[in-house]
């Protein structure tokens, strides 16, 4: 998401430069050694931007993606407030239960950065949210995830009737979890005609295959890691992208899915719902329920009409909602407000 921000800053007409390549992420807020290491890393290179921006002048702005507990913001606050230059983030988090853990220090610094901008550019209303019950001053404004959909965008394809899809790495936590729910789901559906594409690879690979295993061999198919293109060529060829969605953010694979005309059954959850356009674009069923899941995709499977309806919608949903050019609009209008240009 960082690259397709800087991807889409520069569409707007906007000179992006990463100003600084320290990786403030902190595993573990009781390991002082480590922390001082980054703090002092951190003011290096604050002296150090400073004595480039002493000769070429400040930006007009600083944009930090993501700034949250583990992983604070600890150059750009101070710079901005020295050269007053106009802060800006964009996905900032804040969690209450960090308030009083070791993580304590690290959430008010974040906090302190949140005050501090000029906007934070929220992509789920739950971030927002979030955001707001934190601080009653903090500006937010709003930023729907987006993509570069022009790989996916198809014009004339031919689908494998019934071709399910899923895109997703096999690693421990949410993404397993997910892969279990789906998995359970199919197993519900020995009396409808499908086929499974897997693309993905990671730590868990084994295991995940592993949930499978009550299902035939013939009716899932294995792809490991796969590029962009043969992703897209695959999407393109797939009636229906089914993926839980446990605990995703919002998840652009979603998008990367509807772009190409590959509607979606997800559970309704998380960040989900701010990509997928439920009854539109896909089917959103009830979190962790595996039966509601089952049945949502064998109804998408056996209704053609509904399949196509959906497929075309879905496209339609990206290029207007999601799309690089519609997020650099946004972005741009954003930037306008707070630098002027």
């Amino acid at each position: 998401m960082s690259r397709l921000l800087m991807q889409a800053l520069e569409m707007a007409g906007y000179d992006v430069r990463i100003a600084s390549s320290l990786r403030a992420f902190i595993r573990d807020p009781l390991d002082s050694s480590f922390v001082n290491d980054i703090v002092q890393t951190a003011e290096l290179e604050i002296e150090r931007l400073s004595a480039l921006w002493n000769i070429e002048g400040p930006p007009l702005c600083w944009f930090c993606y993501h700034p949250y507990y583990k992983s604070p913001d600890l150059i750009g606050p101070i710079l901005c407030r020295r050269y007053d230059v106009p802060y800006i983030t964009a996905e900032a988090s804040y969690s209450p239960r960090r308030e009083t853990s070791a993580w304590g220090e690290m959430q008010d610094t974040v906090l302190e950065a949140i005050n501090q901008a000029a906007v934070n550019l929220c992509f789920t209303e739950r971030d927002k949210v979030g955001l707001q019950q934190a601080s009653a001053t903090a500006s937010l404004a709003k930023v729907r995830p987006f993509i570069d959909a022009t790989p996916f965008f198809v014009s004339n394809t031919v689908r494998k009737n019934r071709h399910m899809v899923v895109v997703a790495m096999m690693r421990s936590g949410d993404k397993m979890n997910s892969f279990e729910h789906l998995a359970a789901a199919l197993n519900q559906l020995h009396g409808v005609p499908w086929t499974l594409s897997v693309i993905g690879h990671g730590p868990l690979y084994d295991q995940v295959q592993e949930c499978f295993r009550e299902i035939p061999e013939k009716r899932v198919q294995w792809h490991g890691l796969l590029e962009q293109s043969a992703i897209a060529e695959l999407l393109a060829k797939s009636s229906l992208y089914v993926w839980p969605g446990c605990g995703e953010a919002y998840g652009l694979a979603y998008l990367e899915a509807q772009a190409a005309g590959v509607p979606v059954v997800a559970f309704d959850i998380a960040g989900v719902p701010e990509v997928v356009d439920h009854g539109k674009t896909g089917l959103l069923t009830e979190g962790l329920n595996d039966e509601l899941y089952a049945q949502a995709i064998a109804s998408l499977l056996n209704d053609e009409k509904q399949l196509t309806t959906m497929s075309s919608n879905a496209v339609e949903h990206v290029r207007n909602f999601h799309s690089l050019p519609r997020a650099s609009a946004t972005l741009a209008e954003q930037l306008q407000r707070v630098v002027g240009q």
